[in-house]
């Protein structure tokens, strides 16, 4: 999601802001609400349900801009949602974690349609593999996104094919282990005068021999772990 401008992001490393608690008395979702069929059901039924993070404090002047994510279930012995590592070379949000995305395009039908040619753009994750069920609140970042996040069941066998520009590594994390409250941890800081509260949901990677170390973490957080939470809420109602 490239700006028109250049933004004065705020300049911290998240992980050394300590954590204020974490939210293991709330309860996970069961695996057997997290298979492909009853995913399906409960975007064929949503429930009555209120997002719980929504709007983000702004930290640029710069207009509003739509964009959409896609939230990339791939169906394996459980789900995994595929998520991105951003390139450092970019000019928001560099090396994040972060689902397939990004700005609107003129060109484009809709939310989906903008999330399934960034999936394709940024890792080249082709569309017939992609079974979308729907979409989740917008969620409005504080550098001005609007963002639609597009929840899609992936059918294995794709070779991804990350584009360097944007994308410096993809990944994926059980969806089962993002929809427990015991991994979401809340933090905040002060920033410019102005208070921000984020969740993070770090995830250590088991890496194989081959890789020469025996785990990786891959620290989720912000936008990203804001919409995660509004997924387990719309899961959970």
């Amino acid at each position: 999601m490239n700006p028109a401008k250049p933004l004065s992001l705020p300049l911290f490393d998240p992980r050394s802001i300590p954590v204020l608690g974490i939210d293991s008395h709330l309860a996970g979702i069961g695996l057997d609400r997290l298979t492909p069929q009853a995913l399906r059901d409960r975007f064929r039924h949503p429930p009555m349900w209120t997002p719980e993070h929504s709007v983000e404090k702004k930290f640029s002047d710069r207009p509003p801009a739509l964009a959409a994510v896609l939230l990339p279930l791939v169906m394996r012995d459980e789900l995994m949602l595929l998520l991105t590592e951003r390139s450092t070379n970019l000019s928001t949000h560099s090396g994040q974690i972060a689902f397939p995305g990004g700005r609107t395009d003129e060109a484009d039908r809709d939310a989906v349609d903008t999330a399934l040619r960034e999936a394709e753009e940024e890792v080249a994750l082709p569309r017939h593999h992609v079974e979308v069920l729907g979409t989740l609140p917008t969620y409005v970042t504080g550098s001005a996104f609007i963002i639609t996040p597009v929840v899609a069941l992936v059918k294995p066998g794709f070779q991804l094919q990350p584009n360097p520009g944007e994308v410096a590594d993809v990944f994926e994390v059980p969806l089962g282990f993002l929809m427990n409250p015991a991994h979401h941890r809340r933090h905040e800081t002060e920033f410019g005068g102005v208070l921000r509260q984020w969740l993070s949901m770090p995830y250590t990677e088991p890496m194989g021999e081959a890789a020469g170390s025996e785990s990786r973490e891959r620290y989720i957080w912000g936008a990203t772990a804001g919409m995660l939470r509004n997924f387990y809420r719309f899961l959970s109602a």
